[in-house]
């Protein structure tokens, strides 16, 4: 299979309605319960990643399909749990409020389970790079964000802005280490004052950790150790109110960066 065009939208040649990443609880029905046909792959993926159309009582959509099965083994992270921390990066994107990441679900698919995840199409007008460097407050939510999860691959390619403001994140699966793994190319906050919203943020985060609401969600995608080292980074982040500063002894951005 090849690479499919980014040109490409969730409607091209497919019936009923499509869905919009914006109306989370239709994505999610349909992302679970919907018939997926593979029609390519993304070929610079380190990781099984297939380009998919999926259909579900006359709505449709593009998606992305990553089985467990086609995930390569991490010397820091435990195999053939990559899809189950690319859930739980969705569920804390919604805990936080900020819809942050694409509606994502775990389930069976033509290669068995993996993550599947509502297809974005970036607008191509849109400067990764200089959107990546910019003190745009999307991409700032998105910093936010990635301290909390502890992302270890936040990459330029990673963002998703389709053009209305908003920008998505995709590729969450080296996340959630117990460790301080932090590596990203949206440093430019760093030091810096959270703003009121994100400490709100992180308050619902706190408030869904401590009440079972997401914790509970994300007993079957993490370990305990892991679900009680994001609590602690929340804590930690709205002890001090600031963006974390890099790690001393991990490299502080991913390669390659773009």
């Amino acid at each position: 299979m090849t690479q499919p065009s980014r040109d490409r939208t969730p409607a091209d040649g497919g019936p009923g309605r499509t869905v919009s990443p914006r109306d989370t609880d239709m994505a999610e029905r349909l992302l679970s319960h919907g018939r997926l046909t593979v029609e390519g792959r993304l070929v610079q993926a380190s990781n099984a990643t297939l380009y998919c159309s999926i259909e579900w009582e006359g709505l449709t959509a593009a998606c992305v399909y990553k089985p467990v099965a086609g995930e390569r083994p991490l010397w820091d992270f435990p195999d053939g749990t990559l899809a189950g921390r690319e859930v739980a990066a969705y569920l804390v994107s919604q805990a936080m409020g900020w819809n942050t990441v694409p509606p994502t679900v775990h389930r069976d698919g033509p290669y068995g389970p993996g993550m599947v995840q509502l297809w974005v199409e970036p607008d191509p007008d849109v400067d990764l790079v200089a959107l990546s460097r910019s003190d745009d407050e999307a991409v700032r939510r998105l910093a936010v964000f990635d301290a909390v999860i502890n992302n270890a691959d936040r990459k330029i390619g990673h963002l998703l802005p389709p053009g209305d403001g908003h920008v998505y994140g995709c590729d969450h699966g080296v996340s959630f280490s117990v460790e301080y793994k932090l590596r990203t190319v949206l440093w430019q906050w760093r030091g810096k004052r959270l703003t009121d919203e994100a400490l709100e943020a992180l308050g619902r985060v706190r408030a869904a950790l401590r009440d079972g609401s997401l914790s509970g969600r994300l007993a079957g995608l993490l370990t305990a150790e892991e679900i009680d080292a994001t609590r602690r980074r929340v804590e930690l982040m709205l002890k001090h109110r600031i963006h974390p500063y890099p790690p001393e002894d991990w490299p502080a951005i991913p390669w390659p960066p773009l």
